[in-house]
């Protein structure tokens, strides 16, 4: 299955003018130079799964301008799921084996929660690292997010992820330290989203040939690329996230830590609410950890304001650098149709 995306569907196409658009690639024989065929490996958790698809698919819908962009599904068979999920993906998704078989111009790999204290440990590693090396083979560019940045750059270039005393967890304020074309039309300094437990080290990226592109002076480095034979983006922030996702990642870390699956209480994501808001999760922070009950999370505090800085600013962090890196994808692609 795939999706059309361009600025007259906006990432929300019906499933009539994707049936229409399907029919009419595959009457053309599957073929468009101007169509840009992008693949998204998406390995987020089932409860996510949806959500990362129209977060990506937005995104790419407001950088595409001019070019048509086929966002295409895959997954790996590794990643533990329940039924539910399965059922959907074998019914919207390709394999493995589909996505290795694909005539892509470029690849989007999603993070996942971490399992394993080792990325080598996760129990989708191998199937993982065999992505890592088809897109550098087979794609123009390719972007990483979050626990897939980290997985790739440990099995390209053997760069270790580092575990994080805390969360890092919050919208932070980053800024520009390059003058790559990437950059090109962003924001000298700009706020994003970043959740996770593990980060890389700017000072190891450089080591390796890395370069950063931007980063936090409280979240380290945020986006980073490697020119080779493709053209790799990697994220430790989530672009794509929209202006309520830390709050659904925060309500279900909560709800982990009164089940007791988590042994600490969550702390409130960084620069998001505003300070009543913060007031009010606080309250219920004390009451959960004193009286640590399940159905507490029914009492927990809904209708949170986001600080109106970030919420603005969160909606199109990302479109920027998204479109440069689309454009380098149709650049190369129609150097390629020139010389064949």
């Amino acid at each position: 299955m795939f999706v059309v995306l361009n600025q007259g569907l906006q990432g929300n196409p019906t499933v009539g003018e994707h049936e229409a658009a399907e029919t009419r690639w595959r009457a053309s024989g599957g073929a468009d130079a101007g169509c840009l065929e992008i693949g998204l490996v998406n390995n987020m958790p089932d409860l996510a799964l949806r959500a990362t698809e129209r977060q990506f698919s937005k995104l790419l819908a407001a950088a595409a301008g001019e070019w048509t962009v086929r966002l295409h599904f895959f997954g790996l068979d590794a990643i533990p799921r329940g039924e539910e999920a399965r059922s959907y993906m074998r019914a919207t998704y390709g394999g493995l084996a589909e996505l290795e078989s694909a005539d892509l111009d470029a690849l989007i790999v999603t993070g996942c929660e971490p399992q394993a204290e080792r990325l080598s440990d996760e129990p989708y590693w191998s199937e993982l690292t065999s992505v890592v090396d088809w897109a550098e083979e087979n794609t123009t560019a390719s972007l990483w997010s979050c626990l897939a940045a980290h997985a790739a750059v440990l099995h390209s270039d053997g760069v270790e992820r580092h575990r994080l005393p805390q969360k890092q967890f919050g919208v932070f304020e980053c800024e520009t330290v390059s003058d790559d074309p990437l950059l090109e039309g962003t924001e000298p300094r700009f706020h994003v989203s970043h959740s996770r437990w593990n980060e890389l080290r700017e000072d190891e990226l450089a080591a390796n040939g890395f370069t950063t592109l931007t980063r936090s002076a409280t979240a380290g480095v945020d986006m980073f690329i490697r020119r080779r034979k493709s053209l790799a983006l990697y994220l430790q922030g989530h672009p794509e996230y929209n202006a309520h996702s830390l709050m659904g990642e925060y309500r279900r870390d909560v709800g982990r830590f009164l089940r007791g699956e988590s042994p600490r209480y969550p702390a409130i994501p960084a620069g998001y609410f505003d300070s009543k808001t913060e007031q009010r999760l606080a309250a219920f922070a004390r009451k959960a950890i004193t009286a640590r009950d399940p159905a507490l999370l029914e009492d927990f505090p809904g209708g949170g304001v986001l600080r109106p800085k970030a919420s603005r600013r969160l909606v199109t962090t990302g479109v920027p650098v998204i479109r440069n890196w689309l454009d380098h994808v149709a650049m190369r692609k129609r150097e390629s149709v020139w010389t064949s």
